[in-house]
C-alpha cells in the first residue's frame, strides 16, 4: 500500500521502521532552530513533529510526560526545586507542578515557538504555565545549566528531542559534568533516553558517560510511547548518591496526582528490566 499526502509518515532509515497517522496538515515553519509541524489526525488528535519526527499527540502524550516526570520526584526523598531543560510543549512541566512539594520549577526551552504552538494547540498541556511557582526561560540549556549556581537544583529532567541538531549537546559528559555541579548533594537527573529496542548501545554509552561524570548510580526506567520509534521507550535516571529508589510512593498522594497511567505499580514496574537490557547495562 502506498501511503498518499493525507499520511503523516516518519520514516526510520536506520532500523528499517516508520509511522504513520492519518490526517491532514493545519501548520508548518522553519524557526532559526529547526521545522515545526502540526497535524490533525484521525485517531491521535494534534500532532506536533519536529524536524519531521514525532514529539506529542493529544492522545498519547500522558505516558511520557508522566513517566519522565513522577518516577524520579517519587524518587527524590524532597524534591524542592527543579529545572526541565527542554520539554516546550509544557507537559512536563505541568505534571512536576502536581507535586505540592515543588517549590520551583524551570523550564529552559531553546525554542519559544514550541511553547506558543503547544498553547494552540495543546493547551490542556499549558494549564499550569502561570503557577508562581513556574518560571518559563527561553534559550540554551547548555549554557543555562553551565551558568547555574552550584549546589542549587534537587531535579533535572531532560526532556529533549533526539540526540541531534539542538539537543545534540545534550547527551554527553560536558554537559553532565556541569549538571553535577548544579546539582544539591542528593540531587538526581533524568533523561528520555530513546528505545530500549532499537538504540540501547545509546542508552549504555548515556550510563556510561553519567557513571564518567561522576553520579554513583544510573537506572533505566521504561514505558509505552506509542507515537515514539518502536512505540517502546526509556528514561535514565543518574543519582549523584547511590541507593534504592522509590522513596515516597504513598498511594494517597499519587492519588491527588490525577495520573492517567502513572501508579505505585507502574512505578515499580518501569524499574524491572528485560534480561538482554540488563545484562547489556550490568558491566557499566
Amino acid at each position: 500500500m502506498t501511503l498518499d499526502s493525507s499520511w503523516f509518515t516518519e520514516p526510520m532509515e536506520a532500523t528499517g521502521t516508520a509511522f504513520s497517522l492519518k490526517g491532514k496538515k493545519l501548520h508548518e515553519e522553519q524557526t532559526p532552530y529547526q521545522k515545526i509541524e502540526i497535524w490533525q489526525t484521525e485517531t491521535f488528535g494534534y500532532l506536533m513533529t519536529i524536524d519531521g519526527c514525532t514529539m506529542v499527540s493529544t492522545r498519547d502524550n500522558f505516558l511520557y510526560h508522566e513517566m519522565m516526570s513522577h518516577p524520579a520526584l517519587n524518587s527524590h526523598p524532597n524534591p524542592q526545586t527543579v529545572v526541565i531543560v527542554g520539554g516546550g510543549d509544557c507537559g512536563t512541566l505541568r505534571e512536576v507542578l502536581k507535586h505540592p512539594e515543588v517549590k520551583s520549577a524551570t523550564q529552559v526551552e531553546i525554542d519559544e515557538r514550541v511553547t506558543r504552538l503547544s498553547e494552540q494547540y495543546f493547551p490542556e498541556l499549558c494549564d499550569r504555565n502561570a503557577d508562581p511557582r513556574a518560571t518559563l526561560f527561553f534559550g540554551d540549556g547548555i549554557q543555562w545549566m553551565k551558568d547555574a549556581a552550584p549546589g542549587s537544583i534537587d531535579l533535572i529532567i531532560i526532556d529533549s528531542t533526539d540526540p541531534v541538531g539542538p539537543a545534540e549537546g545534550l547527551f554527553g559528559k560536558r554537559f553532565y559534568l556541569d549538571c553535577i555541579k548544579a546539582l544539591k548533594p542528593d540531587g538526581m537527573l533524568v533523561q528520555q533516553s530513546e528505545s530500549p529496542l532499537l538504540h540501547l548501545e545509546l542508552i549504555k554509552e548515556m550510563h556510561q558517560a553519567m557513571r564518567e561524570a561522576g553520579f554513583a548510580q544510573t537506572t533505566l526506567l521504561h514505558f509505552p510511547q506509542v507515537i515514539y520509534p518502536s512505540g517502546w521507550w526509556s528514561g535514565s535516571i543518574a543519582s549523584k548518591q547511590a541507593g534504592a529508589l522509590a522513596q515516597r510512593l504513598d498511594e494517597k498522594a499519587i492519588a491527588a496526582l490525577d495520573a492517567q497511567f502513572y501508579n505505585a505499580d507502574t512505578h515499580r514496574g518501569a524499574f524491572a528490566l528485560p534480561t538482554y537490557v540488563k545484562k547489556a547495562l550490568a558491566g557499566l
